[in-house]
């Protein structure tokens, strides 16, 4: 059964940056698609960013876009997620997904991670 585990979240101020990790285990790593997805309080779940499984294209919610990156790296099992510039708007749980399917609304994602909580104060 595969296994989704994040890192690197945490209390920043406005205008620092994290990199988030989730590493996986249990799946065939590069057969899929990650992604992140957030929830902020009192929100409902959603898209941040998405990867292929080659790592050729990645999708990005336009909140993110121009100012978030996602990678991965297929040999380390691992998809990364660069925040920069982080604002506080951005506080959230951040959950690891993946997909089989390259798709990234909620029916397709086949495994999540338990999430990793950042929090960003002005």
């Amino acid at each position: 059964q595969g296994q989704l585990v994040e890192s690197g979240g945490g209390l920043v101020q406005a205008g620092g940056s994290l990199r988030l990790a989730c590493a996986a285990s249990g799946l065939t790593f590069s057969a899929v698609a990650m992604g992140w997805f957030r929830q902020a309080p009192g929100k409902e779940r959603e898209f941040v960013a998405a990867i292929s499984w080659s790592g050729g294209r990645t999708y990005y919610a336009d909140s993110v876009k121009g100012r978030f990156t996602i990678s991965r790296d297929n040999a380390k099992n691992t998809v990364y997620l660069q925040m920069p510039s982080l604002k506080p708007e951005d506080t959230a749980v951040y959950y690891c997904a993946a997909s089989f399917e390259e798709r990234f609304r909620e029916q397709y994602i086949s495994y999540w991670g338990k999430g990793t909580l950042v929090t960003v104060s002005s």
